[in-house]
Order: structure tokens, then sequence, then C-alpha cells
């Protein structure tokens, strides 16, 4: 039986499986799924919520760039069921549905704002996704993988699990009292003992080691691969998949059971078979999926959910990639500290795009990232407004292009034969010119290698390297000094212009998927239509390699203004304050 599906399985490849061959060949892509989990309810969204949705989102784009085609599916959405809910429902004074419904208008309202480019939100309070559930519910019984047995432990209703003795300690707290808690969470627990479903997981331990050593990039960075090899070389008891009706009203009832509630994590996971047409169409996707979790949720999603999923007779996912969390000024963000960021202050504070650009430039998805103010302030006014905005002010001026078009490129200014020994050719270019260059001509293979692997902050970190080498190559030949009423040194101004232009070109086309707004602007005020904007368009320096180019006296947009105003830092407040 296991051999089936793992024979069955694809073999491992790069991420994404519609890579650059889709680009070049025309063909037509596999159709795939990019997830955020979804997004439990008990609390409004902060910044960690913000950081999966932006990794997302800014795969979906590029995976939509690259292929020139819809993109796929990217689904977000709420997690609604609970006990954590039943409680803080409760606590409000208010109905479990009218609390849902107010916290998961939040989070589409913040994603609204952040222009995260989703194709589906998800609420677990939705008749599709029941019906999905008690689909997969009743497919896992007749597979003959549930069974009912009296089940007692340590309950944990943050976490919403039961948690070994091993994974509990004894801690007191701020008055000296003694709790049982959660060691990796510090929640405090209770003892449980209540009649429940079980789901035989302790049979699929070999299975999982089988899937994930024949699929090394199955989870990715490698060291969250590692410690879920880790996890599966220690003991993995059969999981309680269902809570007594009476202690938990607010969820989906058990088919043919209405004692029983269904564990809300088993519920919340079927979300990503609920958007893609489950139980009926989901075949046209799953298992082309590619789920974005954070690192506290891994052990739910690399072990429970491929389990569930072998058990229903489905593949796993195609990937899981994990990421790490967001700390605030070396804390973890708490209400009690005070500490939590809010979303839509940093928004008003650095710009949607500015702070899109701060949290997927700076995220690491290996380890924890630090916020505060002035780190995100001195990042953005040195990359966006000085770099990135500095550049095209400067070669789009009146003063410096007084024609306002895509000037022209002289092949004597800047000849296509390698320069000579003395570190000039037959024109003007440097060895340094020819070495930004080829820097260019290489970094849409970067960036998009560094996307493949997870690694949109490297991608960034390519295209900032390559901003300020054209600076240098513009400061080196301070084109502005040049006397045009010589044609030859006319000729060589247009050329650096041209040349910068067509970096600036090249830069706009790959940051769109990070930073949507300020991309279009810098491309519009370049004069690139939207039909110019995906990456088979990224043919850079046409003239150099005696090829036409498209741009080479086209007039350039209007001017709208500074790219990114610089940011001045808040005086009174910061996004930290609530």
């Amino acid at each position: 039986m296991w051999r089936r599906w793992c024979c069955s399985r694809r073999a491992a490849s790069a991420w994404p499986p519609w890579g650059s061959r889709w680009a070049s060949s025309g063909k037509k892509k596999e159709e795939a799924l990019i997830s955020t989990p979804i997004f439990y309810v008990n609390g409004p969204p902060h910044i960690g919520h913000l950081y999966s949705a932006l990794l997302a989102d800014a795969l979906h784009r590029h995976r939509r760039l690259l292929s020139g085609g819809s993109g796929g599916a990217l689904a977000t959405g709420t997690d609604e069921h609970g006990l954590k809910i039943q409680l803080s429902a409760a606590a409000a004074g208010t109905s479990p549905e009218r609390f849902c419904d107010s916290i998961s208008a939040e989070f589409r309202e913040l994603f609204k704002q952040a222009g995260i480019s989703y194709t589906d939100f998800i609420r677990t309070t939705e008749p599709r996704h029941t019906r999905a559930v008690e689909h997969f519910w009743t497919t896992l019984q007749e597979r003959g993988w549930l069974y009912q047995a009296q089940y007692e432990g340590w309950y944990c209703t943050p976490e919403e699990s039961f948690l070994a003795a091993s994974q509990v300690t004894e801690r007191p707290d701020s008055q000296g009292n003694l709790h049982t808690v959660s060691l990796e969470s510090g929640h405090q627990v209770h003892w449980t003992k209540e009649e429940n479903y079980m789901f035989k997981l302790s049979k699929f331990q070999e299975p999982l080691l089988k899937w994930l050593q024949e699929n090394k990039a199955a989870i990715t960075p490698k060291l969250f691969y590692q410690q879920v090899l880790q996890w599966l070389e220690q003991d993995l008891p059969d999981l309680s998949v269902s809570r007594d009706r009476n202690r938990l009203q607010w969820g989906i009832p058990v088919p043919g059971d209405s004692t029983q509630t269904i564990y809300v994590w088993v519920d919340a996971l079927v979300n990503y078979l609920t958007v893609v047409g489950y139980p009926d169409a989901h075949h046209a996707i799953w298992p082309a999926a590619y789920h974005i979790v954070g690192k506290d949720i891994l052990k739910f999603h690399a072990i429970y959910w491929p389990a569930l999923l072998m058990a229903a007779g489905l593949e796993p996912p195609e990937k899981i990639l994990v990421h790490s969390h967001w700390t605030v000024q070396g804390q973890k963000m708490s209400k009690s500290l005070g500490n939590v960021v809010d979303p839509v202050a940093c928004f008003q504070q650095y710009s949607v795009d500015g702070f899109r650009y701060f949290l997927l430039r700076q995220g690491v998805p290996e380890h924890d990232c630090d916020y505060y103010d002035e780190k995100a302030i001195n990042l953005v006014n040195s990359e966006l407004a000085d770099a990135l905005g500095g550049l095209l002010n400067r070669c789009t001026a009146p003063s410096l292009n007084p024609s306002g078009t895509y000037p022209g490129f002289s092949e004597v200014s800047f000849p296509r034969e390698a320069y000579a020994q003395n570190g000039r050719g037959s024109g003007r270019a440097l060895a340094e010119d020819y070495m930004l260059v080829s820097s260019v001509k290489d970094l849409p293979l970067q960036v998009n290698n560094s996307f493949e692997r997870f690694q949109i902050y490297k991608a960034l970190e390519s295209i900032m390297d390559c901003v300020r080498q054209t600076n240098g190559f513009m400061q080196r030949h301070a084109p502005w000094k040049l006397q045009c009423k010589d044609p030859e040194q006319e000729l060589w101004r247009d050329t650096i212009l041209h040349i910068v232009l067509e970096c600036l070109r090249v830069y706009g086309i790959l940051l769109q998927p990070v930073i949507p707004t300020i991309a279009d602007k810098l491309l519009s005020r370049l004069g690139v239509r939207s039909t110019e904007r995906s990456f088979k368009n990224l043919n850079f320096l046409s003239r150099y390699h005696g090829e036409k180019s498209p741009f080479e006296g086209r007039r350039l947009g209007p001017d709208s203004g500074l790219l990114f105003p610089r940011l001045e830092k808040a005086k009174n407040r910061s996004c930290g304050d609530t």
C-alpha cells in the first residue's frame, strides 16, 4: 500500500515546478496552490500573520510574472472553530459567530490594504468547508484509520492539543504558585479525561520517514526538515482527533456521532483541500500545493497533515515552506509587554510598500528576525528612497535628460568587445562598467533561483547590490559634467543614461512581487507599458548585444514625484504602541 503512493510520488525538484522552463517553452504551466496558514481568530492580526501572507503573495506574484499567466491559486483565510474561540467569544459577551465575523473581517481588510493577491479567502465556518471535512472524516473512518478510546492527558487550550508527560513541566507563576505548563509554549495545561476518536498516527512513522527520505526538499529550509526527522525518530503516539461535545460545541460534529466534535486541527488542515475543490475537483491541482507556515505549527503540517492525507488515499503536499518569527527589540511579541506591532500603523508610518519591503528584505526564514522602528526607517530610506529613488530621479531629471526620452545607445562609446588590459575598450567604458552589465544580465536568474529556494531576502539583496553598482556607474562617469555641445560627449551621456534606464527597467520588473506599487510607479516613469512587464520582457541592453531596442527614443512617462519619499522617525509613537 505504502509502496504504491511512494513510487507514484513525483521526484522532488527545485521549487517552483513551473520554473524558468515555463517562461521560455511556451507550454501551459502546471496549476498549483500556494497557501498561507489559515489564521486563528482569537485575536486581531499582527506582523507575524502579515509576514506569512507577504511571503505567499510574493511567491504567487513571482510565479505569475514568470509564467505570464494567472499564477495559479493563492489561498488564505481564517480558522474559526475550537475551544479558544468559544471561550474568547464568551469573554467578549458575544456569540462565536459574531466574534468570528468581526475578527475575520479584520484579516480580510489587512490583506486588502497590504495588496495580498489571494484568489480564495476561506473561512472554516463556510458550508463548502463543512462538507469537505465531513467527507474527509468519513473517508478516514471507512478506510479503518479511526477508533474510539478513553483518552486522558494534559490538555493545552491555547494550543488546542493534548501533550505527553515529556512535553510539560511545572513552573511558578508571578505569585510563586506552581502550575503545569507546556514546555514549548509556556501555556498552562489541565488534566483531561474523556472518550475520543483516535487516529492511528503510530502506523505512519515509517511511511512519513520514507516520504521525507525520498523527497529531501519537501520541507524547506533544511534545518526544519532535520527537525521533523528528529521528531520521527521518537515515538509517534496515536492522535486524539475529536473532543467531547459537552465541552466543545463550537466546531463541526463528527458525522454520525453528535456526542463528539472534530478536532480543530483536523478541521483546519482540510482547508487546503477545500480551496482546491475537494472532494470533487481537487485532482486538477493536488498535490501541487506549497504550504507556507510558521515554525510553531510545523508538527501539524509536516507530521499530522501528511499522515492524514496518506490515510485518506492522497499524496502529501509538494512542499512545506517554513519561516521563523518576528521579535520586537529582542523580545517576543506579547500583549502583556505592550509590544505587539500593529501592521496598519506600520503602513501609515512606512507606507504599504515600504513595510512590505522591510519585512521581506529583513525576514530570514531560518531564524527569528527583530523589528524596531529605527531599523525599518534606515533600511527603506537607504535602499528605496536614496539608492533606487535617487537613481531614477537623477537620470530622468530635465537637467540631465532634457528630451524626456529613453536616450539612444552608442556602440562606439560602449563597444561590445572585451575591454583591453589597461581597463578600457576602444570606447569610454571601464572594466567596472562591463562588470555592471554582466551583473545585471545575470540578475534575473539569481533572483529566480532565490525565489525557488524560498530566500526572497537574498533575491532583494542581489537586486540592491546591482542598484549600488549602477549608482557607482553614474558617479564614475558623472554625465552632468559632460559638455553636450560636443557630439561625442552627448553620445556618451545618452549611452550612460540608456544603460541606467535599462538597469532600472530590469529592477522594476524584478521588484514587482515585493513592492508592486513602487515598481509600477518606476516602470510607468520609464514609459514601460503594462504588457512589457513580465519576465519574458527582461531582455537587458538589447543594443549592446546588437539587437533593436523597443525603448530607444520612447518618451518617458509622466513625472509623479519622488519614487519613495524619505521617512522621518515618529517622535511620539511607533507601530509597536498599543
